[in-house]
């Protein structure tokens, strides 16, 4: 009985220790989450200051306030900090080699910050991948596609890949091909699109509407379209004077070809 008391006694300081670990772990989490949230909403709320600045200004406070958290605890333990920064010191090889991947990664997201070539709410094509900018922080780039879905980038793939910014320019160019039938008249269906085009608000006069013959193919002479309207307008124009454009044509007695196939038969002798 008296064993098990003193077994008890031994490890009593132990279990407090731990005990309190847990206390700081879920405090310093808490405290994290509420500071780095404050920060960015904060940032959010001033003009003068860049949404993505505050998103990765909130995640450097966030994990600061997790490695002073961490420290705590491990002084609970006996481990003074000054130790630790030796041990940290005489491993930092290892350590490196470790996590060069995330160190990478960190590296990267202080240079996305610097020289930013998409911020928050952008729409970007990262190395293929495309979609809204949710969030940069320190290690990953998060990007929700037109389609909702998540997508985690590394920064460190972000920051060395081709970028396409789509949203970086207040206006862009909305390209088109029409086909018309090699019998139809060319100057009538270049005039209707032109009419179409300057009656839409969204076409931008300056750059004007331009309209060429740009390709004689096998079943159609190929008219190229050029409009400039402002970015948010760039797919609602497309599709719409897709559909106008379609109407238009048959309206005015303008064919739009389709390719032919010609079965040729040989009859046996």
């Amino acid at each position: 009985m008296d064993s098990t008391i003193d077994q008890i006694g031994v490890y009593t300081p132990l279990l407090i220790n731990v005990a309190k670990a847990l206390v700081v772990l879920i405090i310093g989490w808490i405290v994290s989450g509420f500071v780095s949230s404050m920060i960015r909403k904060r940032v959010n709320a001033s003009a003068r200051i860049d949404d993505t600045l505050g998103s990765f200004a909130a995640s450097i406070v966030k994990w600061l306030i997790l490695l002073i958290t961490l420290i705590a605890v491990l002084q609970l333990f006996g481990i003074q900090a000054t130790s630790l920064v030796a041990i940290l010191g005489a491993a930092s090889l290892a350590i490196g080699l470790a996590l060069q991947g995330t160190l990478s990664n960190l590296a990267a997201g202080v240079m996305l910050i610097l020289f930013r070539p998409y911020k928050l709410g952008q729409y970007v094509d990262i190395d293929g991948t495309s979609g809204t900018v949710k969030d940069i922080n320190l290690f990953v780039t998060e990007l929700s596609t037109p389609d909702n879905v998540q997508i985690i980038l590394p920064n460190g793939k972000a920051w060395g890949a081709i970028i396409s910014n789509y949203s970086t320019h207040p206006t862009r160019r909305v390209d088109f091909t029409f086909g018309i039938d090699y019998s139809d008249d060319i100057d009538k269906a270049m005039g209707i699109i032109l009419k179409l085009a300057e009656a839409d608000e969204r076409v931008h006069a300056d750059p004007e509407p331009w309209v060429k013959v740009t390709n004689l193919g096998d079943s159609s002479v190929d008219l190229g379209v050029r409009l400039w309207c402002t970015a948010a307008d760039y797919w609602d124009l497309k599709f719409d004077m897709t559909k106008k454009v379609k109407e238009a044509f048959d309206a005015g007695g303008v064919s739009i070809p389709y390719p032919h196939q010609v079965e040729i038969q040989k009859k046996a002798d």
